[in-house]
């Protein structure tokens, strides 16, 4: 590894940072605009209380002033916790965090009587005033609270609920501190025998080592420190389940699950599916697992042996100018429009792009509406680095259309399609690369890496689905979820889905500990179903001319159910069909990989 110490926010070249500046210039004009909604917020209330059965255009005046204050305290949010993502130890961005959420949970409380107030006015009546022209850019949003009626409660029950959100959120920011900036990583020795402070940003680069006592030692001193704080952490996700429960069941919901499916509007059955159909086909999961142990030609296949490409002696090295170059030509199939929106993302800094001390790990993507999409990278330059530049830029770019096309009520898409754009580019990508490599060990290596993106993305996510499943079930029935039970239900989920190949090594059992998407419950499913959608929309792209479909869904925000707005593209999520499209692919490619090795 080139760098041996990881350094701080300050070292980093503007041109390598995101143009933050475009949400507001200054920490003083952020400053300023937080005090005119801080002291907005208590104006809304007096305003429209007991006034919205007076008439519609009431309701419509009452909606556009509550979305032009939401909009406004969006963009502090964004702005305060991309601040903090920086360097997550910077006490002046903890305290902007901290402010924003506060003022969020104020707003929400303000705000609370509206819902019940809506549901109050006779049936009859409300129904007259949807057909008003007046409440016409709003008439989804009043549908939604209607359909909600069963788990909407009294306005001084909501206002309740509404003044335990900063409370509830404290289990998810417990988690992110002390994992972002509290916990540490000893330092181990690298291929070159050079000692590398490991960091969980370096982690899975190390998995890649052909090193295997590099792989080894990564391993084995990531989880040694996970596994020395396991009763905190426990005790850390047993809270954050345990206020989502709360919520459910306080609005009337059997479990956390369907609460969570509901507000998605995502049928249990399509989470069902998912499980069911994944399951049937694990035995292709397993005879990839001995596909691997064979290439890597190994006694015993260890959990660290997992990550390592299977194809030895290639390098596909993607510094960032490259990786750019390469996504832009990748999704050349979504047409110049797209490409020409990728190359503006680029040229005007949307992306953080290096890693920095104290910053936040992984990727993603976020952003205020009215104000350009950001992302958040931690660039490796391999091949994973351009896959994650492409995933990023998915959801970026999603974003980007539906703020363009939808009102601000609507330009916000539900969970369950967020993945898809984002595996829909790593799709389009991969296939790209696939077309313009002739040499016989990058085809096998491009092979192995988008058969590792099945793995990680349809089997690891849906084993992922099944543990949280579990462990909010476990809870529902009144059993404590210690250290010791949740090790025990992932360590045997993992024998499960990776059979008898594969070394359960110590430490393993503490890999729960590290998803933070884990923190946003039935959040982790949504990236098998996004990338089995995937798969079918990018196969009617390069086949069917389905570019324009696909476009109108990416326009398409919350102004459809996720459901219809994949079906409108060309994909029904009902049925396990896209599933097992997504899994006949794996089969295929494996296939080929076993007959090119075989020459």
């Amino acid at each position: 590894m080139a760098d041996q110490t990881v350094r701080a926010r300050a070292d980093v070249p503007a041109e390598d940072r995101w143009a933050i500046e475009d949400l507001y210039p200054t920490d003083d004009a952020f400053l300023a605009e937080f005090q005119a909604v801080e002291q907005e917020i208590p104006r809304f209330s007096p305003q429209f209380v007991n006034t919205l059965s007076q008439s519609p255009q009431q309701i419509a005046h009452c909606l556009q002033t509550l979305f032009a204050l939401e909009q406004r305290l969006e963009r502090l949010i964004v702005y305060a916790n991309q601040k903090l993502h920086e360097d997550t130890a910077n006490s002046v961005y903890q305290d902007f965090s901290d402010r924003t959420t506060r003022l969020s949970v104020q707003f929400s409380q303000t705000a609370a009587f509206l819902e019940p107030e809506l549901l109050s006015i006779p049936e009859e009546t409300l129904q007259t005033f949807l057909k008003s022209e007046h409440l016409a850019p709003y008439r989804r949003t009043i549908e939604e609270v209607v359909r909600n009626r069963a788990h909407i409660l009294s306005a001084q029950m909501e206002q309740l609920l509404s003044s335990a959100g900063e409370m509830a959120g404290s289990p998810s920011d417990i988690f992110s501190a002390f994992t972002n900036a509290d916990l540490k990583f000893p330092t181990i020795t690298d291929e070159q025998g050079h000692p590398v402070e490991l960091t969980e940003v370096r982690y899975v680069p190390f998995l890649k080592s052909q090193s295997r006592r590099v792989r080894r030692e990564a391993f084995e001193a990531l989880f040694s420190t996970y596994g020395s704080y396991r009763n905190t952490l426990a005790t850390t996700f047993s809270a954050n389940i345990k206020q989502s429960l709360f919520f459910a069941r306080a609005r009337g919901f059997q479990s956390t699950r369907e609460a969570s499916l509901f507000y998605s509007r995502v049928p249990l059955d399509v989470y069902d599916n998912l499980v069911k159909t994944v399951n049937a086909h694990l035995p292709l999961l397993h005879r990839y697992v001995a596909l691997r142990k064979e290439l890597l030609q190994v006694d015993a296949l260890h959990m660290y042996d997992l990550y390592v490409p299977m194809v030895p002696d290639v390098t596909m090295e993607f510094p960032f100018d490259k990786a750019k170059e390469t996504v832009i030509e990748g999704l050349a199939p979504l047409g110049s429009a797209y490409q020409d929106t990728l190359r503006q993302a680029f040229q005007t800094r949307w992306i953080d792009v290096y890693e920095n001390r104290g910053k936040r790990g992984g990727a993603y993507s976020w952003g205020a509406y009215g104000v350009h999409p950001y992302v958040l990278l931690n660039h490796k330059e391999d091949l994973n680095g351009v896959f994650t530049l492409a995933h990023e830029m998915g959801h970026a770019l999603h974003s980007y259309y539906s703020d363009h096309a939808q009102p601000y009520q609507y330009a916000g898409y539900k969970l369950f399609v967020a993945e898809v754009a984002s595996t829909c580019n790593e799709s389009l990508l991969i296939r790209y690369l696939l077309d313009h490599v002739d040499e016989k060990s990058q085809r096998l290596y491009l092979i192995n890496h988008f058969l590792e993106e099945f793995r990680g993305t349809v089997f690891r996510q849906t084993m992922f689905a099944e543990f949280e499943q579990t462990v909010h079930e476990l809870l529902r029935a009144g059993e404590s979820l210690t250290a010791e039970r949740l090790c025990a239900v992932y360590r045997k989920i993992n024998q499960v889905y990776f059979g008898p190949d594969v070394i359960l090594d110590d430490g393993i059992e503490m890999e729960w500990a590290r998803i933070p998407h884990f923190y946003t419950p039935f959040y982790v499913y949504q990236y098998a179903t996004g990338f089995s959608a995937a798969i079918a929309l990018s196969q009617r792209i390069l086949e069917e001319n389905g570019a324009a479909d696909y476009l109108s869904f990416l326009q398409g925000g919350c102004s459809k159910d996720p459901i219809d707005l994949l079906k409108g593209a060309g994909v029904d999520m009902t049925t396990p069909a896209p599933i097992e499209h997504a899994l006949s692919l794996f089969s295929t490619l494996l296939d080929q990989m076993e007959e090119a090795l075989s020459k």
